[in-house]
């Protein structure tokens, strides 16, 4: 029997803010984790808040009143580029030099928001994207103009309106001006396209016939296809629909991993990266618990994606592949099985059985910033290791919010200790009651059989 072997989810507290491992790869058959549950895209660090303004929370009951910085963050791209981000998760601090990752709205506090459109509609309509302020000030009806960091601090007030239905108001008043208009105008408009995906991210199948499709959806023009070397050494080609193989590819190219008849049961993952600029929209998750974020701003950036492809002559052959639900408020966790047996595993005490040619979707409940860490093996050696943090709704309540300064961001102030300066990123609205979110964030322990409840199964036919 094949079988999901739990871990005590990490769950340490660090300065009072619940993190987690990054994502990793765990066994010789695995897939790149940080792909799989992101479904791809651009992955970055943030830095630091670049322009920006002051802003007053009214905390609700008398509570007083908050001051914070509000404005845009810039992240550096891996392999190369600069994204620009407002903020919308106003009650969480930032870590300085957290990793991120783009996440569809699904996987973000924005799957249960009426709002979210509105939001996209905000950076759509305001700085940076709008970057002539006197036209800017003049649809606001601003007199006085409006400086950079007016127009960004008015922005960051408008979207936590709508991203964390906050009573915040911007300090400068031109600011608050453009804060009034840009609430009160801002419609819905759709959630954008994710830069670079691969769907589905992980397929299966017999050697000696093309495992596939896999296809491609980007807004770049070209994507360059590289397949894992010691899988080219065993004669495992990436090739397009005609069977030819293929180094380049653009969006609704279908690609296949062609299999060797004789090759031994295994597995492989092939990369597609381009360069392009990122959908204004897009929204960016850390991998431990730091703010999440919404883009604003691309210059040209490299993205990619991946995806994984298992194969055996017979019995089991699953293919597996997670996303954030927060809709449900869990992980999905996708299993495909295209063998000639039906594939079992047992998850969280409870046995599931995948039959063959069909595929099966499960969703893991987790607790609001629970940290999640677990491995489902499987035949030829398969290990899927699943690591992160559920991170689907902002704070709500009284949280104690930390102060700013309008001149330049001050240490922030987490679970009560003062971060030191060189390792400070001053949060747009970090909050000091985040520590105490789910009752100090409970993990799963997974011994001795505790029984999961299943929220969500749905059976299709598998790939072929």
């Amino acid at each position: 029997m094949f079988s999901v072997y739990g871990r005590v989810a990490a769950t340490t507290l660090v300065s009072g803010l619940l993190t987690a491992a990054a994502f990793v790869a765990a066994g010789p058959a695995a897939a790149d984790d940080a792909a799989a549950q992101t479904r791809g895209g651009a992955s970055a660090v943030i830095g630091g808040l670049k322009t920006y303004g002051a802003a007053v929370i009214h905390e609700p009951g008398g509570g007083g009143d908050q001051q914070v910085s509000a404005g845009l963050f810039e992240m550096s791209v891996d392999g190369g580029g600069t994204l620009r981000t407002y903020c919308i998760d106003l009650h969480t601090a930032t870590q300085r030099d957290a990793r991120y990752h783009e996440t569809p709205w699904s996987g973000t506090s924005l799957a249960a928001n009426k709002d979210a459109g509105k939001i996209r509609w905000i950076l759509q309509h305001s700085y940076p994207q709008v970057n002539d302020l006197a036209a800017l000030a003049e649809r606001a009806g601003i007199s006085g103009g409006l400086t950079e960091q007016d127009a960004a601090a008015g922005t960051q007030v408008a979207i936590w309106r709508y991203s964390d239905h906050a009573d915040v108001d911007a300090l400068d008043p031109q600011a608050e001006q453009l804060a009034d208009y840009l609430h009160k105008s801002a419609r819905s408009v759709p959630e954008p396209e994710a830069s670079l995906t691969l769907d589905p991210p992980a397929v299966s199948g017999r050697p000696g016939k093309p495992l596939g499709p896999v296809t491609v959806h980007t807004d770049a023009g070209s994507v360059t296809v590289t397949p894992p070397a010691d899988a080219v050494a065993n004669g495992v080609r990436i090739v397009g629909a005609d069977g030819k193989p293929v180094t380049t590819a653009k969006d609704g190219s279908r690609l296949f991993f062609d299999v060797p008849e004789d090759a031994t049961p295994g597995s492989a993952a092939l990369t597609v990266q381009a360069s392009t600029t990122v959908p204004v929209g897009r929204a960016f998750t850390a991998e431990g618990r730091s703010q999440t974020q919404i883009l604003a701003g691309s210059s040209e950036s490299t993205v990619s994606a991946t995806a994984t492809a298992s194969w055996a002559a017979q019995g089991a052959i699953p293919a597996l592949s997670a996303a954030r639900n927060c809709v449900q408020g869990g992980l999905d966790i996708t299993a495909g099985n295209t063998g000639d047996q039906p594939f079992v595993f047992t998850l969280m005490g409870k046995e599931y059985s995948i039959p063959a040619g069909a595929s099966r979707t499960v969703t893991l409940p987790l607790l609001e910033d629970q940290a999640y860490d677990f491995t489902i093996t499987g035949p030829a050696g398969l290990q899927q290791r699943f690591t992160g943090v559920l991170d689907c709704k902002t704070q709500s309540g009284t949280p104690e919010v930390t102060t700013q300064t309008v001149s330049e961001p001050s240490p922030a102030t987490i679970g009560g200790v003062s971060t030191p300066p060189d390792t400070n990123l001053a949060a747009t609205g970090g909050s000091t009651a985040t520590p105490l979110i789910a009752g100090a964030a409970i993990g799963f322990v997974v011994i001795g059989g505790a029984v999961l409840v299943l929220l969500r199964r749905k059976e299709q036919p598998a790939q072929d």
